[in-house]
């Protein structure tokens, strides 16, 4: 299919520009989770979002008698469940010897168990509008609609502006956390202000690619632009970059060879980012440290045998 076939199609654009919202956004966002070195509160995250949007669908239908499937209240539901989530992993450690690590994979489960549940009783159940909310289990790009692309646009903004307006803690936090707190920030704060939009990131692209697939919209893009760049603003630039056309590239190759599954094959795209970045980057290739390492051996075995030809 050629681009200009692909772009007069609503449904193929409704998936670029949505997938590439959700790179961006993801991509941005997640370099703070990378460089914090918890790259898997994404998946923490995106398995706590399945119980929010299922508890927000409940929500508006049991109580409020409203429609269920509106994005932004499944976004506002997923957003406080995997907020609570990520908060829960990181007090785990804070409060008692277990690793982030350990915490994160508890939290992850519980909250996973409970959406599951849930899943069980929507399923189950004589809920109106109940139809495709597993989507948010495996992710269904081709649903992607106006309004929802809307939604991820305007929220994922916010997460940005967020992002922006406390770069200053963020960046103290990340990087020197003990001055952070000299300096008066509360920690608790400023983790919550940053889990949160890292939550927003993660919960706008779990109905289009499903939250198993959607940590590495958060961690992949990161790691490869750490790679490029030293700097902490270019390296979020890099990564937002990197996620926005990754995602818009393998949203369209999956139209192109054939209706590819689109998350699978995004998520396959981001990785060959990644491994171009590590073989070929200026500052980290591989290719070139190995270059430089054979070349080394050589004038070393040269300049021994120069000596041994002197004596």
């Amino acid at each position: 299919m050629s681009p200009v076939e692909f772009f007069a199609d609503h449904t193929y654009r409704m998936v670029f520009f949505g997938t590439m919202t959700i790179g961006l956004v993801a991509g941005a966002l997640g370099t703070f989770a990378y460089l914090r070195k918890q790259s898997l509160i994404s998946d923490v995250v995106s398995h706590a979002a399945l119980p929010g949007t299922l508890l927000a669908f409940l929500a508006a239908v049991v109580v409020f008698g409203t429609d269920g499937r509106n994005m932004i209240g499944l976004i506002l539901g997923a957003v406080i469940v995997g907020t609570i989530a990520a908060l829960l992993a990181n007090a785990i450690t804070r409060t008692s010897k277990i690793r982030i690590d350990t915490a994160m994979a508890v939290s992850l489960t519980i909250f996973f168990g409970v959406g599951m549940l849930l899943l069980r009783i929507v399923s189950n159940g004589s809920f109106p509008g109940k139809g495709g909310i597993q989507d948010y289990l495996f992710g269904n790009a081709s649903v992607i609609t106006i309004a929802d692309l809307a939604t991820s646009i305007g929220v994922g903004a916010i997460a940005l502006l967020l992002m922006i307006v406390f770069w200053k803690e963020f960046a103290l936090r990340t990087f020197d956390p003990d001055h952070a707190t000299v300096l008066g920030f509360a920690p608790r704060v400023i983790d919550a202000l940053m889990f949160t939009t890292i939550v927003i990131a993660t919960v706008i692209g779990v109905k289009a690619v499903g939250l198993v697939l959607m940590v590495a919209f958060v961690v992949t893009p990161p790691a490869a632009a750490r790679q490029w760049t030293r700097t902490l603003p270019g390296m979020v630039m890099v990564s937002a970059g990197i996620g926005a056309v990754g995602s818009g590239l393998g949203a369209y190759l999956s139209v192109a060879l054939g209706r590819i599954p689109t998350g699978p094959l995004i998520v396959l795209t981001l990785f060959a980012i990644f491994v171009f970045s590590m073989l070929f980057s200026p500052r980290r290739s591989i290719v070139l440290r190995a270059i430089r390492r054979s070349r080394a051996r050589a004038d070393l075995k040269r300049e021994l045998q120069r000596e041994a030809a002197i004596r």
